[in-house]
């Protein structure tokens, strides 16, 4: 007798293809989406460049230039002293933002601090802040004239050439430690006890059991942040956009990012931006696999 149309195991085969591409095709639809779509228009927009033609009394045409806009943006010292301040930036930032979190999560972790829910979410709130309502909050606080901070520091100027790194560093420590925190923290709640009990018995103290026993069963947890930390640092621009009006200290080109959006719309140049924005992209790819790599190593 001939089996029914389906109920073997070709037919069984078929429905759990189906079942996984059910559950599998709205992540590739949105991934293609918001990530393959757009990358794939700026590598098109990076490939062409806009031409006056004449002695420039003509109308503009479309040209393709290859691979010109990406030289023109490599030989730019605008772009390339962006990567400065990002290396500046990632020196003072990571560090502070990685070791903040990790000792305020291991401090909830321990018992020793009060109130642990209520610093929990005091901590993270500055997180729910937008980025730009964030800025705007520390630009009154670093404005001489209405800054109570300026006043009791003896007028320090925050938003000098000097001291700006540093301000958008704060801003950035403000919005992301109690974040990381977060992460960490729910790494720790999940070490198992007796392995913590463990290391007691074998008469390791606090500060042992949290530097030799607790941080290095969380450094998959460690490793991640660090990496979005990296990518993260790599596309500053929304902090120093903000200053940008009232600091001698940022121009419209002071990160990478800022310089991409400063070709988009301020030169119209959407071929030289999209080469920059490429650039970048590049950038945090190889540094992503860089830091994965050393993640895995033993």
């Amino acid at each position: 007798m001939t089996p029914p149309v389906g109920s073997g195991r070709g037919g069984e085969g078929w429905r759990r293809r189906g079942a996984i591409l059910l559950f599998v095709g709205p992540f590739f639809a949105l991934f293609g989406a918001v990530i393959v779509a757009p990358l794939a228009y700026a590598v098109y927009l990076s490939l062409f460049s806009e031409k006056s033609s004449g002695l420039g009394f003509g109308g503009a045409e479309t040209v393709f230039v290859g691979l010109g806009n990406y030289l023109d943006t490599l030989k730019d010292s605008a772009f390339t002293d962006g990567f400065l301040v990002i290396l500046g930036y990632c020196v003072l930032y990571i560090p502070l933002m990685i070791g903040g979190a990790l000792t305020l999560a291991l401090l909830l972790d321990s018992g020793l601090a009060r109130l642990g829910k209520f610093f929990q979410l005091a901590l993270f709130m500055p997180h729910i802040v937008p980025g730009v309502i964030a800025g705007l909050i520390w630009l009154y606080l670093y404005l001489p004239g209405i800054s109570p901070i300026v006043d009791l520091l003896g007028d320090v100027d925050f938003l000098g050439g000097d001291h700006v790194l540093g301000s958008v560093v704060n801003i950035a420590l403000w919005e992301w430690v109690g974040y990381n925190m977060i992460i960490y923290f729910a790494a720790l709640q999940a070490i198992p006890a007796e392995v913590v009990e463990a290391a007691r018995m074998d008469g390791a103290g606090p500060l042992r059991v949290a530097l030799q026993v607790k941080v290095p069963l969380i450094r998959g947890a460690v490793v991640t942040t660090v990496l979005f930390t990296i990518i993260g640092s790599l596309q500053l621009f929304t902090e120093p956009m903000v200053l940008d009006n009232v600091s001698d200290g940022v121009v419209s080109t002071w990160t990478p990012n800022m310089y991409a959006y400063n070709e988009a719309f301020g030169n119209n140049d959407y071929g030289q931006a999209g080469a920059a924005s490429i650039l970048l992209a590049l950038l945090a790819a190889v540094l992503s696999y860089a830091v994965t790599k050393w993640g895995n190593r033993r």
